[in-house]
């Protein structure tokens, strides 16, 4: 009985402590922000948001119609530039840097991502007459937020999941993922209410976001309004230089009504 007692003990020691650490790291976990890199394929400029200034990458200025990119949480968006800034004759793109990414100011959160996409919408759309959203993995949680919030012309969800929270719980049964995680983007809750023709880009093999985590997200939007594209033999690292996906993403984007 003592030494069961002993272990016992020990057990709930480990246990706490592992969930002690998960609280203190978890931003470090989902976060990997990218070091400041330059492109010549686009324009630097700058827009304040909250007490923080990003960094953000135009292409195309001047174009009646914008389209808003937002990455994944290790993405460097200033590597989208030379290919996606190209994609989208008739509209001007933004490729944003989150706040503590590519040489914008502080440290990234949800709330001070879901702010920063809200103020960069709001300052671009006074140069531009309707704007779409990209948003990519961890990005399509901001997306989805901003598309709640905003008056946006088309989105397109590209590896997306239906909450961070969901997707760590699956991963970490053991742990009270729901209890201890801060930021939890819970995509799912919002998609009812978005009414705007939406795009999901599926990795047939995405080996970071579980098949089911999109699906359910996929189904919480209005099914008339989505079109899905799995493509094929690509994980969710490698679907960005596919030709289906980008194929399939200019289609959408470009096309004056639905693209299916």
């Amino acid at each position: 009985m003592k030494y069961a007692l002993v272990a016992l003990s020990v057990s709930a020691v480990v246990y706490s402590g592992l969930c002690l650490l998960l609280y203190l790291k978890q931003r470090t976990l989902l976060y990997y922000p990218t070091p400041e890199t330059r492109t010549d394929a686009a324009e630097r400029v700058r827009i304040e948001s909250g007490g923080e200034t990003l960094n953000v990458w135009r292409t195309s200025p001047g174009k009646p119609r914008a389209i808003l990119y937002f990455g994944g949480n290790g993405e460097n968006v200033a590597l989208r530039v030379p290919v996606l800034g190209e994609m989208f004759p008739d509209h001007t793109a933004y490729f944003i840097h989150y706040r503590g990414y590519g040489g914008s100011t502080g440290s990234p959160s949800e709330d001070g991502l879901f702010l920063d996409a809200v103020n960069v919408y709001d300052d671009v759309r006074t140069r531009h007459g309707s704007i779409a959203v990209i948003g990519r993995s961890l990005g399509s949680g901001v997306a989805v937020h901003l598309a709640s919030r905003r008056a946006v012309e088309k989105l397109v969800l590209v590896t997306p999941f239906d909450s961070i929270e969901r997707v760590a719980q699956d991963a970490m049964r053991f742990l009270p993922v729901k209890l201890l995680l801060k930021d939890k983007y819970r995509s799912v809750d919002l998609a009812p209410a978005i009414e705007v023709p939406t795009l999901v880009l599926v990795a047939e093999d995405d080996e970071v976001i579980p098949r089911r985590s999109t699906d359910r997200l996929i189904a919480a939007f209005d099914a008339s309004r989505v079109t899905i594209s799995i493509v094929p033999a690509t994980s969710h690292n490698t679907i960005g230089e596919h030709p289906i996906y980008l194929s399939r993403l200019s289609e959408f984007i470009n096309s004056t009504g639905r693209s299916r």
